[in-house]
């Protein structure tokens, strides 16, 4: 479902995209990596640090375009990661041309065609407008408040929770570690103020030209080709390039000439 999502949400059905998640804590400790220290002079960090705090990045994330929209806090409680997903999806919605309209019971079979296959499913308003973006969220309980469901279908908005130990389908996930690994990597903040810092401004150089996600692309095309030419033996995890031969059985008939031959 969530791979339908990525691979036809845009392109084939006119839908917007997008994907939330939260990433920390971050603490106030060095974090190792590379420097443009000249050589052999390598930067320096102290072995020991104190703990003066954490932060945490609140994301939205839109694969196909590689749009990112954050915020760094301290805490991400749902009084504050709540209204800030309000904010910025209005925002977006503000920005989609207009629905394409359907009969009511066209649109809520396009909603419903999102929860096939689920065996527990978020319980749909009566009155559903048409259809505009598919969100990608983490299924956390915090994910799954009333107000905040009902606010999002009332203006088109379709959550999709990815299952439980399947976080990886999420690919605001994959967004922020790339955000993470250029703000912090050989630098120690001191303070979560830094690292709140340091965090959306690497946003923001990111949109200047952001990279567009593809899910799967040219390298999950190969795999699957790879795959398709592999024969399974035995009904175990082994395989081989080619076929294997195996012994035709004779036939009756054969069976008998071979019996006669050997009693003559």
């Amino acid at each position: 479902m969530i791979e339908r999502a990525y691979r036809e949400g845009e392109k084939l059905l006119g839908l917007s995209v997008w994907g939330t998640d939260q990433a920390g804590p971050f603490q106030t400790m060095p974090y190792p990596g590379s420097s443009w220290q000249p050589r052999g002079k390598p930067a320096r960090q102290p072995h020991q640090h104190i703990r003066n705090g954490t932060a945490k990045l609140m994301t939205l994330f839109q694969p196909a375009t590689g749009e990112v929209r954050v915020k760094g806090v301290r805490s991400c409680t749902n009084a504050v990661l709540h209204p800030w997903l309000e904010e910025h999806l209005m925002a977006i919605l503000e920005t989609l041309p207009p629905p394409q309209l359907l009969s009511p019971e066209e649109n809520r079979a396009m909603w419903r065609s999102w929860q096939e296959g689920l065996t527990v499913k978020v319980t749909l308003p009566e009155d559903l407008p048409p259809l505009r973006m598919l969100l990608v969220l983490d299924n956390l309980t915090g994910h799954k408040n009333p107000e905040l469901l009902l606010w999002m279908f009332s203006r088109g908005i379709m959550v999709l929770y990815t299952p439980l130990g399947a976080s990886w389908l999420n690919m605001t996930e994959s967004m922020q570690r790339i955000l993470a690994r250029r703000a912090l990597e050989g630098h120690y903040p001191e303070n979560p103020e830094e690292i709140i810092e340091w965090l959306e401004a690497t946003a923001r150089g990111w949109n200047r030209d952001p990279t567009p996600f593809e899910w799967g692309g040219r390298r999950a095309a190969r795999r699957d080709r790879v795959r398709k030419r592999r024969h399974a033996l035995g009904g175990s995890g082994a395989c081989s390039r080619r076929p294997i031969r195996r012994r035709r059985r004779p036939t009756v008939m054969e069976k008998w000439q071979h019996a006669n031959q050997m009693t003559h």
